[in-house]
């Protein structure tokens, strides 16, 4: 069973395609998007139910450069 994660990440100025390409290279993205705002990206990513979230995003997105910050929504409930 995977149950789906939401990302927002922030991006060093000039640098959220590169970012993006990466993310897309890796090929752990869902869906991937752009957004206006305080974040640059909105990523959701399915993962497995007995991986631990933090470490999986830790080794899978948080070590791609020129990525400032990042915001994790868990989901629940699918209505």
């Amino acid at each position: 069973m995977m149950k789906p994660v939401f990302l927002q990440l922030q991006c060093t100025p000039g640098k959220t395609y590169q970012v993006a390409e990466e993310l897309f290279r890796r090929e752990i993205a869902s869906e991937l998007y752009s957004t206006s705002g305080e974040f640059d990206l909105l990523i959701k990513i399915y993962i497995k139910e007995e991986d631990d979230i933090g470490k999986f995003i830790n080794d899978n997105v948080l070590n791609i450069p020129d990525i400032v910050r990042s915001l994790t929504t868990l989901t629940f409930t699918a209505f």
